[in-house]
């Protein structure tokens, strides 16, 4: 993990190794890991470290406690720039286009682009104290970053209106029962992470190929309407994950394995 010497320490990305799992850590309390542009640059460049790395399986985002992100920095929005507004953009888009089995670990106020951050992952898990707020509207500014596509697919239409036509916001456990997060861990925010690790650890299973192939396919997928599509977009990396030396191997030790326990 990136050193520092107290709370109060620069912002960062702070980076931690657990096992094949790459835990990125928005460090900023004293904004309550608001995403400067700064900040988002470095985020994008965690997340690609973390795609880079032949020994990360898997991406753990989270926050300092209390909050999770508070959203954008408010010089970086006040900026009024196509441009500015982007850079902010970098950090959540890279997670939201990993390669890599992504999961969020919010233990507290995710908001505007803080939520963002959150519906980026594939996955996320929420502590008691989570808070999830589109905040666009009520800040008089429109939704940006593909909050509303994003929320749309993960919530559906009405949930997604609600929040942010009528800025509903939700605790963690109306946030569960929406669909918006996988489940509520109780606890402090370290039980919160160690669950998200926990979880992501499924990844480091399976070859790492072919956990960056299964999501890219999972990615087609979710936009085809027709099963007999689905099945044809699966079976070429079928076919060659059937193929590799991996699965060779792992046969031959479940025959082994089941030979064993027949005799």
């Amino acid at each position: 993990m990136a050193e520092a010497t107290s709370q109060s320490a620069a912002a960062e990305i702070r980076v931690e190794r657990r096992g094949k799992i790459a835990v990125l850590t928005v460090h900023s309390p004293q904004r309550r890991n608001a995403l400067s542009v700064d900040l988002s640059a470095e985020l994008a460049a965690a997340v690609r470290a973390a795609e880079q790395d032949e020994d990360v399986h898997a991406v753990v985002v989270t926050g300092t406690p209390p909050a999770f992100c508070a959203g954008a920095d408010l010089e970086a929005l006040a900026s009024g720039t196509e441009e500015g507004l982007r850079s902010i953009y970098n950090g959540f888009l890279a997670v939201a286009q990993c390669s890599l089995p992504t999961v969020a670990a919010v233990g507290g106020a995710a908001v505007g682009a803080g939520l963002n951050l959150a519906l980026a992952a594939d996955v996320r898990l929420a502590g008691p104290r989570a808070r999830f707020d589109t905040r666009f509207l009520q800040l008089g500014i429109h939704p940006g970053g593909g909050m509303t596509w994003m929320a749309q697919r993960i919530v559906g239409p009405q949930q997604a209106a609600a929040m942010t036509l009528f800025g509903e916001v939700l605790d963690a456990e109306q946030a569960l029962a929406a669909g918006l997060v996988h489940r509520v861990v109780d606890g402090e925010h370290e039980q919160l992470v160690d669950a998200a690790v926990e979880l992501a650890k499924g990844a480091e299973q399976a070859p790492r190929e072919l956990v960056i192939s299964t999501k890219r396919t999972m990615r087609k997928t979710a936009a085809i309407t027709e099963h007999a599509d689905a099945v044809n977009a699966e079976i070429v990396p079928q076919l060659e994950s059937i193929a590799s030396p991996t699965f060779a191997e792992r046969l031959a030790a479940m025959r082994a394995r089941i030979s064993s326990s027949a005799r």
